[in-house]
């Protein structure tokens, strides 16, 4: 096979690979436990951003333009869940802060994260056509470090996609979708790799700041919500456990 057979290939496999297993542990946890493994989800997110996309960010970019660019992010993340709270606001009402609806969040945190995990699918594509453009070998072995890497997280998303209203077909649909972008990446990097690692920082930057305003901003004042003391220890112990499941990937699989 041609190093751009591999490429596409493993792209492919990769994206699709990773989404379908994380579908699976979802739909394995049922629907109806959605709402408690939110707390999974938040760690999961944060774990992504803080123990594996921004310490790689930070390799690869000056730091002090790191923070701008997550804070960038963070600013534009507002600015977009602003847009879509508009779409549901109507003169005095509006919908998405009913309080007779608090199942979902009207597709608030699902879109975000979908935008958010869009550029780091496209980031991973670009990692995975370096890697082979030095060696199949090492393309293979950095194509299962990513997706290893990736199943936790996404398992995170396709949750955030349910708690946002999105049916299982949908979620899935989405995850599949923005999953391309790892292609997407790929074919550009086998074309213009110098060029492309130029971006990777400022991507990777956008991808963790979509994650920890999802988390801190959209998900973890739901949590308030139940102040009684066993379910504060239940979602302390989910969240450590989301966290620590990105952490021992990591741990796992390494650099």
């Amino acid at each position: 096979m041609s190093t751009l057979t591999w490429i596409v290939a493993v792209a492919l496999a990769g994206g699709v690979l990773s989404v379908g297993a994380a579908a699976l542990l979802g739909m394995a946890a049922g629907v109806q436990r959605v709402g408690v493994l939110i707390s999974f989800a938040i760690g999961a997110l944060l774990g992504a951003a803080f123990l594996e996309i921004l310490p790689h960010a930070l390799e690869n970019g000056d730091p002090h333009r790191m923070a701008g660019t997550v804070l960038f992010g963070i600013m534009l993340f507002f600015l977009l869940e602003k847009l879509v709270l508009w779409r549901h606001c109507h003169h005095d009402h509006c919908e998405a802060h009913d309080a007779h609806s608090p199942g979902h969040d009207h597709g608030r945190s699902g879109l975000l994260i979908l935008v958010g995990d869009t550029f780091h699918n496209f980031v991973d594509g670009i990692l995975i056509a370096a890697a082979f453009l030095e060696s199949t070998e090492l393309g293979i072995v950095t194509a299962l470090a990513i997706i290893a890497h990736e199943i936790p997280q996404e398992v995170g998303d396709y949750l955030i996609l349910l708690h946002s209203g999105y049916s299982r077909a949908r979620a899935l649909f989405f995850n599949l979708l923005s999953s391309l972008a790892t292609l997407v990446g790929a074919l550009l990097a086998y074309v213009a790799l110098s060029a492309l690692r130029e971006w990777i920082p400022t991507l990777l930057g956008l991808a963790a700041a979509s994650m920890i305003y999802v988390a801190v901003a959209d998900l973890i004042p739901g949590l308030h919500k139940r102040t009684e003391l066993r379910a504060t220890v239940q979602q302390m112990l989910l969240i450590g456990l989301g966290v620590g499941s990105i952490a021992l990937v990591r741990a796992l699989v390494g650099e």
